[in-house]
């Protein structure tokens, strides 16, 4: 059987103010393709389908249509859950009307989860989709008021999960969790409340034949070989500037994997770091690709950044190499994440105001009043 694993697509989602759809189309296309050349079977999706939890119009069209071409165009079935980014109760709303035959959706958490059965040449695979939930639902859902961490909430899904597995079937179980050991980027939002421990350990999994995760951005796999992360396909920060995103190919045999291969993904714009003299990178060859400069002039730049957008109109980010900080050294190992963006803070406070999130337009604003600050920073 073949398994076609992806997530944390973020539909929706902006870079620094600016648009992704166009680059979202084609990465849709670069999935609906791998699933038809490669004769996929089954299509993951482990979370983070939106970048919110009330989605642009556009991005649920654009989701919609893609779904539609895989119906129409692949005989794949499609499994997916939904991440701490979307709504639970929209993506639980897409499995209603679905051919439960080839179709597992899981949007809120039940207390007794059944698998998506399909069969191969060598048998029964069960296939068990655990929507991301916070504690407090969890603690609702199994009338136990001891579950205190995504890993009680995961251990307490998978307990329940497991008692539906048919004997010698093979399971795959799709989650969206921050598993201890793995590397994350500067993107991810935590699983939990300020100071809680967000991760869990690969001993939760114990059982499954492969476990694929959604949440981190980086692909890799953790704990072992069968837990893996395929993820996000498109960079969203500069600290994943040049990095080679892909979906994962997952082969079965009659005892578990037999085979994975990462396909890649070809974005339309890349992220990059350009370093040097402003007067250097005025030369190099003109670009879409979304740009971070860092420049190493001794002395402040006159309009640097217009020249720069002469040459690169989705140039993002302009530092001074004097001013740029060494990286600090990360804890994968469930510390206290990063401070929130200037833009997140600002963005969770007007939802808890007036329940939107920021707008386009708004983002726009807010990315260019910081280039302001930064630029004057730089100057002083």
């Amino acid at each position: 059987m073949k398994i076609l694993h992806t997530s944390d697509l973020h539909l929706g989602r902006q870079f620094n103010g600016i648009s992704l759809d166009e680059d979202h189309d084609a990465i849709l296309d670069q999935i609906v393709r791998a699933v038809i050349d490669h004769s996929i079977d089954a299509l993951i999706i482990a979370g983070d389908i939106f970048d919110r939890a009330s989605p642009p119009a556009t991005a649920i069209r654009k989701f919609n249509g893609f779904l539609e071409q895989i119906a129409m165009n692949t005989d794949a079935a499609v499994i997916m859950i939904a991440g701490n980014h979307d709504s639970g109760d929209r993506i639980a709303s897409m499995s209603i009307m679905t051919d439960k035959t080839r179709a597992h959706i899981r949007g809120t958490i039940i207390p007794n989860e059944t698998p998506l059965i399909l069969n191969d040449e060598h048998g029964l695979v069960a296939f068990t989709g655990l929507p991301f939930s916070y504690e407090y639902a969890a603690r609702e859902c199994f009338e136990d008021e001891n579950l205190q961490t995504p890993e009680d909430v995961l251990s307490a899904q998978i307990s329940s999960a497991r008692a539906n597995i048919p004997q010698d079937a093979r399971w795959v179980l799709i989650a969206h969790a921050f598993v201890s050991g793995a590397h994350d980027s500067d993107e991810e939002c935590s699983l939990t409340r300020v100071g809680g421990i967000e991760t869990v350990r690969p001993e939760v999994f114990e059982g499954a034949h492969y476990v694929a995760l959604g949440h981190l951005h980086r692909p890799q796999s953790v704990g072992a070989d069968h837990i893996r992360y395929s993820g996000a396909p498109l960079a969203f920060g500069f600290d994943e500037a040049n990095s080679q995103k892909s979906m994962s190919m997952i082969e079965l045999d009659r005892n578990g994997i037999s085979k994975v291969e990462n396909i890649p993904f070809l974005p339309i714009r890349e992220v990059r770091v350009l370093k040097g003299k402003h007067a250097e990178l005025l030369l190099v060859e003109p670009s879409r690709d979304f740009i971070k400069a860092i420049l190493t002039d001794g002395t402040p730049v006159i309009d640097a950044m217009k020249r720069l957008r002469d040459i690169f109109p989705n140039v993002c980010d302009l530092t001074y190499e004097r001013n740029e900080k060494s990286p600090d050294t990360k804890s994968f190992t469930g510390g206290p994440t990063a401070a929130a963006s200037p833009t997140d803070v600002i963005n969770s406070f007007l939802q808890t105001i007036r329940t939107d999130p920021l707008n386009e337009a708004e983002h726009n604003i807010i990315a260019n009043v910081l280039l302001d600050i930064q630029q004057g920073e730089d100057a002083a």
